[in-house]
């Protein structure tokens, strides 16, 4: 039977002349951060300080055992970031240039010191464009150049910070007769009927041995005799409970078990979970140009989706239990989709796991971002080589249903000004409706491929028309007011959002000591985006009257401003189902502290825009367009009843008042017409629509022009929670409970009270509860100043 040995102990990392400890998993900036070596590269601009790290060349060593009693053994690597040698008492295993492959030495009969010695990235890459020749990118380091994260080198959220080392587990296999090399497994379901193919590659050190597999999923078994190198084992399960999204149905998972056998005995086992389901993408022409609608089951989605970024600059430091917390906030916050962007990597098997616990879609981006990728050698190769690998590697998770050829790519290369400076030199076409779309149809047949995002289907319409395919929303934002989300409705919105900054706690933790402001010296290092704070300012000045100098207002308004700007786009979006058939918000989280999109911060705290997903995100929303209230209706079920429609002022009154019946089908949209006597005239009026415990409000001035009274309001508190009776209007009030404690988080964000209503915010982690601190850290809208 083949036995596994992790070699996690022992090893040492080379600096200056000295060894330190080191940890396998893990990689340089974990391990010098751990001997002292370096400062946090997260606080204060250390990010600085620390850049010397991506420009040396490092060595780890340890010793190797002894490795006898087996036919073969084989030195694995699961991941090596990125350029390395392996020696072993000095001679040359082999030579590695890619972090999202594995790797395998034979090391049969030998022992003695290992070493792994690390090539600077910034060296291979800056090799390689010697090379191949100059390639435009949207920034100004190499990273198109290897196939390393891109986002190791900086993003517009990120901190350069470009690290080696062994990310991902490091082991011998002690072996005899065969093992299994790779098992490819095509899961599909039609008329009650669920088939299991499984393509078994095996390696062999006895041509002749005959090898048999067997194998199990649901109470069925099946056996295949293995001719060569290569066999296939079939298994139909009967009746088999169907994988849904969340919000569709259940997520039943089916073991699968696969045994190599030789007279009868075992030498390797492969066991995976898999789901039985459907899943096709509708891209079909009609009247409003071509779609881009996931089916999943034969049900037709509108997806709720997040973009994920790698979690971490040091992958290795994100442990299973992170990702769960992650994306079970995720899910919490009423997300189906999540989006891996190609800018970081193929993730661990733990995050496909709890997407396919949780009911979580994945949309897989392969790793290309923003910039010209050259097809020449030795990327090519590797491109090639790191998609068979991953593509067998996650197929057997339900959640996955759709490969993604890359991020902003074919855009770029038509938009950005890179055609004319290429002159004809490869830039990554012939990967991404080549190469990519040959593998996954070969490999993976049962799961749909786009070869771009955003990307209309062909060179016939622009990448980045709203009308077909997939579409990225960045003049809002970069140039225009969210306003203009509601101009047009593209087919399926992949890229979209609005920059706030963290919560204050983490503000806080990561600029120590700082006296905090917009253009502090702390929080300009940490907002990565070209003029981000320009934007953020101009973003607010549409809207709101600009707090100089005042801190506090500004970091409020600022996480206000980007709730809304990101819900305008959604609600819009969600009222014109199934024309458009998905959002998904750039971006659900943070790696570092930062001043970014993202709905969750770099210390894994809610922003108000996570709380503002929950209400726009939930299965039910009423959603106002001028005279019209749109009725979005997600569920499984009819929703029918009555809306409350009241014509209101700011000081309270109610000046027109009406109740409407509406029914909307499942998974439906109905609209509801308002009179034009409840239309509300001027910067004094709003219109509020209540229906089943949701609200929608619509103020058709800006809060600049609006005359808010003084808010005023009882708050009272009891363990756990917080409420505030209001006795004025109090538009947006937002509790930040995490000025109350680094550890307090409140289960609500923003939300507007009209004269005599309370809520009760529930406020997990405060350990001394206290009206006057409730009091202090409670916000919201107030008169002009």
């Amino acid at each position: 039977m083949l036995q596994a040995t992790p070699l996690t102990e022992g090893w040492t990392l080379r600096h200056e002349g000295d060894a330190l400890p080191a940890a396998v998993p893990g990689c340089v900036h974990t391990d010098l951060l751990a001997a002292g070596v370096i400062p946090d590269p997260f606080l204060g601009r250390n990010e600085t300080e620390v850049a010397w790290v991506g420009r040396r060349d490092w060595t780890y060593e340890t010793e190797l055992p002894a490795t006898n009693g087996h036919e073969q053994v084989d030195l694995v690597f699961d991941g090596l970031d990125t350029v390395a040698e392996i020696l072993l008492d000095g001679r040359v295993l082999g030579r590695t240039r890619n972090m999202h492959r594995s790797h395998r030495f034979d090391v049969t009969g030998l022992d003695g010191r290992l070493s792994v010695r690390f090539v600077s990235a910034y060296a291979e890459a800056e090799a390689v464009r010697g090379k191949v020749g100059e390639r435009p990118a949207a920034y100004a380091e190499p990273y198109q150049y290897l196939r390393k994260m891109a986002c190791s080198f900086g993003w517009d959220w990120g901190p350069t910070l470009v690290t080696a080392g062994m990310w991902r587990p490091v082991r011998l296999e002690r072996w005899s007769t065969a093992r299994i090399a790779r098992v490819r497994p095509v899961v599909t379901v039609e008329e009650g009927l669920g088939r299991v193919e499984l393509a078994v590659e095996v390696e062999r050190t006895r041509v002749e041995a005959p090898l048999v597999v067997e194998a199990s999923v649901g109470g069925v078994r099946a056996r295949a005799e293995i001719d060569g190198t290569a066999g296939v084992v079939r298994l139909e399960v009967p009746g088999p409970r169907l994988w849904w999204p969340r919000g569709y149905g259940e997520q039943p998972l089916y073991d699968v078990e696969l045994t190599l056998l030789h007279d009868g005995g075992e030498l390797d086992v492969w066991r995976r979970r898999i789901g039985f389901r459907t899943v096709e993408l509708d891209r079909r022409d009609d009247e409003h140009g071509s779609g881009f609608t996931l089916v999943v089951n034969g049900e037709r989605l509108f997806a709720r989706g997040v973009n994920w970024i790698p979690d971490d600059p040091f992958p290795s430091r994100i442990t299973r239990a992170r990702y769960r917390e992650r994306l079970r906030q995720a899910a919490d916050a009423g997300v189906d989709l999540v989006r891996v962007w190609g800018g970081g990597i193929y993730e661990s098997e733990d995050f496909y796991d709890a997407c396919d616990d949780l009911g979580l879609l994945v949309w897989q981006d392969f790793p290309f971002a923003c910039a010209a990728y050259p097809e020449e050698q030795p990327l090519r190769g590797e491109v090639e080589a790191e998609a068979r690998e991953n593509v067998v590697r996650l197929m057997p998770h339900p959640s996955l249903v759709l490969w993604n050829g890359n991020n902003e790519n074919l855009w770029g290369f038509r938009d950005w000004g890179w055609e004319p400076r290429l002159a004809g030199d490869s830039w990554g076409e012939g990967y991404y409706l080549g190469v990519l779309p040959r593998v996954v149809a070969e490999l993976d047949p049962t799961r749909p491929y786009t070869a771009g995002s955003p990307w209309s289907g062909s060179w016939e319409h622009h990448p980045n028309d709203p009308a077909h395919g997939t579409h990225h929303s960045w003049e809002v934002w970069n140039r225009e007011d969210y306003a203009e989300y509601r101009a047009s409705v593209p087919r399926f919105v992949a890229e979209f959002g609005w920059q706030a900054p963290p919560t204050y706690a983490t503000l806080r933790r990561a600029l120590p000591g700082e006296e905090l402001a917009p253009d502090s010296p702390g929080m300009l290092h940490h907002q990565k985006a070209d003029d981000g704070n320009g934007k953020l300012r101009r973003g607010l000045e549409r809207h709101f009257a600009f707090p100089e100098g005042d801190f506090d207002r500004w970091h409020y308004l600022t996480q206000v401003n980007q709730a809304r700007a990101v819900a305008a786009g959604i609600e819009h979006w969600r009222s014109h189902w199934p024309r458009c058939a998905g959002t998904v918000v750039w971006q659900l989280n943070d790696c570092w502290p930062v001043t970014s999109w993202a709905a969750i911060d770099g210390d894994g705290r809610e922003k108000p825009l996570y709380h503002e997903l929950r209400r726009v995100y939930a299965d039910r929303l009423l959603t106002l367009r001028g005279r019209v209230l749109a009725v979005v209706n997600q569920a499984a079920e009819e929703w029918a009843g009555a809306v409350r429609l009241r014509r209101m002022s700011v000081e309270g009154a109610v000046i027109g008042e009406a109740v409407v019946e509406f029914r909307a089908g499942r998974r439906a949209v109905a609209e509801v017409a308002v009179a034009r006597e409840l239309e509300p005239v001027g910067a004094k009026e709003f219109l509020v629509a209540d229906a089943d415990g949701l609200r929608a409000v619509r103020f058709p001035a800006p809060d600049r022009d609006i005359p808010y009274p003084q808010p005023e309001f009882d708050v009272s508190v009891a363990p756990g929670a917080v409420t505030v009776t209001a006795r004025t209007l109090v538009r947006d009030l937002l509790l930040q409970a995490d000025r109350l404690d680094a550890d307090a988080r409140a289960d609500r964000g923003l939300v507007t009270l009209l004269p005599g209503e309370e809520v009760t915010i529930g406020v997990s982690g405060w350990k001394t509860p206290d009206p006057d601190a409730a009091r202090s850290a409670l916000f919201c809208m107030e008169p002009h100043r």
